[in-house]
């Protein structure tokens, strides 16, 4: 896309995926609060502050606000403590967000690159399953584990908040979530998952880590076309992802442009 068009599509991500946000799941929330749009989670890690308009003049304010905020919730017991996430994109005012967020004592995780692709371009892609390698669809627990052990072993962590969150959507949401696993034989060895919301025409593209011995076989290529022929079935127009270093030129070559830079300032408690 040429630069114009990117402008228009990182108003719209704005405007629909962050100052009109939904929910991730249907037991968080979404609410306004003056100059600040934030996601109320009751599980771990689901508390957000999704957007933020700002100046030099009230940016500290607020940000002492939502601290206040987060820390009462937990205070009551409505949320399993005050920890949360303000995700901070390149363009959001005033300029040194970043160093007030860390100032107040946010901790930076690393940057991620924002990119965007046009769906119909990516379910065009013209990828085969890798010889011995089968794809399954998540429709239930036991597909979760299966996801949950493939990202154990490629990222060398549990990721409790994930299973959480894909049970959650399964169970209430099932039209909201398409996963897949990548499976050699009867071992998962890449999983990845999209996030589609009622109306949008974006979804969010999340995982794709692939076990060490399965690297640079093409899966996370038939992972991407996988779910962007969902999202064409579905009528979405954008898949949009949070790039780490690893796949962002991976992303890249398959077609995705680059909206900007976003970084997750996280409030320990």
């Amino acid at each position: 896309m040429d630069p114009d068009a990117l402008l228009k599509v990182r108003a719209e991500f704005d405007t629909v995926m962050r100052r009109e946000a939904r929910p991730d799941t249907s037991d968080a929330r979404v609410e306004r609060a003056g100059p600040v749009v934030r996601q109320i989670a009751p599980g771990p890690g689901g508390n957000t502050v999704l957007w933020s308009d700002l100046d030099e003049r009230t940016a500290d304010a607020v940000i002492a606000e939502q601290v206040a905020f987060f820390r009462e919730l937990a205070d009551r017991g409505e949320v399993p403590s005050a920890e949360f996430e303000w995700k901070l994109y390149g363009h959001d005012r005033p300029a040194d967000l970043g160093d007030r967020l860390r100032a107040a004592g946010f901790v930076a995780e690393p940057a991620e690159t924002l990119l965007v692709g046009r769906v119909a371009d990516l379910a065009a892609l013209p990828v085969e399953p890798p010889e011995g390698i089968t794809l399954r669809v998540v429709t239930d627990e036991a597909g979760v584990d299966l996801m949950m052990q493939a990202h154990r072993h490629a990222f060398g962590a549990d990721r409790p908040r994930i299973k959480d969150l894909m049970l959650n959507l399964l169970r209430d949401e099932p039209d909201t979530i398409e996963a897949v696993v990548a499976m050699a034989g009867d071992t998962p060895v890449s999983a990845a998952r999209m996030e589609m919301r009622p109306g949008s025409p974006f979804a969010g593209l999340w995982g794709g880590g692939t076990v060490p011995e399965w690297r640079g076989h093409g899966i996370y290529r038939l992972l991407v076309a996988h779910r962007a022929r969902v999202a064409a079935e579905r009528g979405i127009r954008y898949l949009q992802v949070d790039a780490s270093e690893d796949s962002r030129p991976i992303l890249q070559r398959l077609g995705f442009d680059v909206l900007g830079v976003t970084v997750p300032w996280v409030w320990e408690g």
